[in-house]
């Protein structure tokens, strides 16, 4: 159905991009959580290791925010190139 709607390959594949970018954010500051309250109870030092890598897990997450946003950027860039310039119309 959406293959129809967007017939654009270039316009589907920045979507998907787009829609990763809150994915990233979101398990990696759960996957830092996890691990910390995993030590945390294995080394019983609550609850530094969790915190710790609580702020480790979302500075990672930004970290692929930024990752992932270049690479919109710069598709988007190649597009309006590949266009000749403005994507607005005289």
């Amino acid at each position: 159905m959406f293959r129809r709607l967007i017939k654009d390959k270039s316009v589907r594949e920045s979507i998907a991009s787009a829609s990763v970018v809150g994915l990233n954010l979101v398990s990696a500051t759960f996957v830092g959580l996890f691990i910390g309250w995993w030590l945390d109870r294995w080394l019983d030092t609550k609850p530094w290791l969790l915190l710790t890598f609580l702020v480790l897990g979302i500075v990672a997450g930004f970290k692929n925010v930024m990752v992932e946003v270049k690479k919109i950027q710069k598709a988007d860039a190649s597009h309006q190139d590949d266009d000749g310039g403005d994507d607005e119309k005289s």
